[in-house]
């Protein structure tokens, strides 16, 4: 199954914090993270395609 996901909307589900860290969840799984950009990594580890 190809799994594709727009990078804004992944961005847009990370939630602020307040300490400088996102948390970022893709299915079911959470990440702290302190950059946007590490969503990217996550998603493709999760065998996601990256729409930019």
């Amino acid at each position: 199954m190809v799994k594709t996901a727009l990078f804004e909307t992944l961005i847009e589900s990370a939630v602020d914090n307040g300490d400088g860290t996102l948390t970022f969840t893709l299915e079911g799984k959470s990440y702290i993270i302190k950059d946007t950009l590490e969503i990217s990594r996550i998603a493709q580890d999760h065998e996601y395609i990256i729409i930019y």
